[in-house]
């Protein structure tokens, strides 16, 4: 983001969001001084989260600040193909639809902390547990990486460069484990909330002064008409294929996230969730859409830019924006700070799951099983710590642009699926089945990620999740459960 129009009034933006992230920390700990002792109070809440609160906290991890600083470089380099962004977002509702409302009435049946607690509930199975933890850790540290990453980009581009990358980085790593220790899931809510309002204010504004100083859709439409054509057309036959896959891979990758899956479990009630999703549905069109056509404004506004070029166009759009006049000017440099509070606010919920997952799941399960829930915390803050500074060290020289880092990681992520979901409802799942079917997904996926080689144009993680769901469901059919077994199955997921 090449924001120069801001130098130190960004810095000043950044100094009150940093200060109102850490107050937000501090009332959380205040109010809620037995948060350290909880796990429920510090990873979930305390299974209260209302409307509001819940659909503001649902709408960060679905559309973190890299929606609007990476997604309109990709619509700007690949024209309106890229209009599948918006049924991108539509699917991981359809998705959460799908399991949801279940999940979270047997989470709370079970007090479930975390999405793997599910699996040793249902599987009773060591290596089902431990795959899918770790499949969920690397999921969750590669969508962190990416967050650190646009943290730098944003604080970088926001200040003029006032603020170098890296500083901006360990700035604000540094004030998101803060609050994150102090408040746990409250603060991670309440700051959605707030960054969540700024957001969306700011991306209309932005929207609305686009339209009136580069012209809008028709003089885009235009100049791709005149200049790249090839932006226009419709896509051939491959590039349909390639459109379904990556609806199906970022659908259900998504709506499997850990840190989505434990705002299911915070909810203060099933109809609180229900109502959170309704509104969840509008807001595809409401961001999604809107940053879409930002991106192909932006082809005719700053014409022939390069791939690493076009990665600044949302800041490069802005400064031009925010020069027109005082109103423009601070609702920019609102959006830029929202935006950077959106991606610290979602790299905190982040680290807040991956650490659930250590220890509740791994240290506390496998590791330390008397322990107290005290020490579980303890643990798991220390974890987290650690692996933020292994990720920072990786992000002082980003590895790809952002769209690259977010596709990769659901190459994995989705194998826990078909044990997930399918387990909420088939009685018959077999254990041996589900941790084959996701180890062989796990292997097939990781090795077409790595070796390259892409069949019909169907995402790799795709591959790996059909031999999965084939695994799954003839190993099940094949394998003979015990009348116990069943019956166990049975009166576990049953409401």
């Amino acid at each position: 983001m090449d924001l120069a129009f801001s130098g130190w009034a960004g810095v000043l933006i950044l100094l009150v969001y940093g200060l109102i992230m850490l107050g937000v920390g501090l009332f959380t700990y205040l109010k809620n001084k037995n948060i350290h002792q909880s796990m429920d109070e510090y990873y979930l809440g305390g299974r209260g989260l209302g409307v509001i609160v819940l659909f503001f906290t649902l709408f960060a991890t679905q559309y973190s600040g890299n929606t609007v600083v990476g997604y309109p470089p990709s619509a700007y380099r690949q024209g309106y193909e890229y209009l599948v962004s918006v049924p991108f977002f539509i699917m991981i509702i359809v998705a959460y639809l799908l399991f949801a409302p279940r999940l979270y009435s047997l989470g709370k049946k079970y007090q479930l902390v975390t999405p793997a607690e599910w699996f040793e509930k249902r599987y009773h199975s060591k290596s089902i547990t431990i795959l899918a933890s770790l499949l969920m850790l690397y999921g969750l540290g590669n969508y962190l990486l990416e967050q650190l990453i646009a943290i730098g980009q944003g604080v970088s581009g926001l200040t003029g460069g006032t603020i170098p990358y890296q500083v901006g980085v360990v700035f604000f790593v540094i004030i998101m484990l803060i609050y994150g220790w102090l408040g746990g899931m409250r603060s991670v809510a309440y700051t959605d909330t707030m960054q969540g309002i700024a957001l969306l204010f700011g991306v209309f504004m932005l929207l609305i002064g686009s339209i009136i100083y580069f012209g809008g859709l028709p003089t885009s439409a235009d100049y791709m008409q005149a200049y790249s054509p090839e932006k226009l057309g419709i896509p051939d036959g491959p590039s349909v294929i390639n459109w379904f896959s990556l609806l199906v891979l970022i659908g259900i990758g998504a709506s499997v996230y850990p840190h989505a899956i434990q705002r299911i479990f915070s909810a203060e009630s099933e109809r609180t969730l229900k109502r959170s999703f309704s509104r969840m549905a509008w807001m595809p069109f409401l961001t999604a859409g809107v940053v879409f056509i930002i991106g192909i404004i932006g082809i005719s506004a700053f014409p022939q830019l390069s791939t690493a070029e076009s990665e600044q166009l949302v800041g490069m759009m802005a400064s031009v924006v925010a020069n027109q006049n005082i109103i423009f000017y601070w609702s920019m440099v609102l959006l830029f700070g929202g935006v950077i509070a959106a991606i610290v606010s979602t790299a905190d919920s982040v680290l807040l799951t991956f650490s659930s997952i250590v220890s509740n799941d791994l240290y506390g399960n496998y590791i330390n099983p008397k322990t107290s829930q005290y020490k579980k915390l303890l643990v798991g803050k220390l974890v987290g710590v650690v692996a933020v500074g292994i990720l920072i060290l990786i992000a002082w020289f980003p590895p790809g642009t952002l769209y690259q880092i977010f596709v990769l990681k659901f190459e994995l992520l989705i194998q826990i699926a078909p044990g997930l979901i399918l387990g909420l409802y088939w009685k018959r799942l077999h254990p041996k089945a589900v941790f084959t079917g996701m180890l062989a997904g796990t292997i097939v996926a990781s090795l077409m990620t790595i070796l390259g080689p892409s069949f019909l144009g169907v995402a790799s993680g795709l591959w790996g999740l059909l031999l999965n769901v084939i695994i799954c469901l003839i190993g099940s059919l094949m394998m003979n459960v015990s009348m116990v077994q069943e019956n166990e199955a049975n009166q576990l997921i049953e409401l």
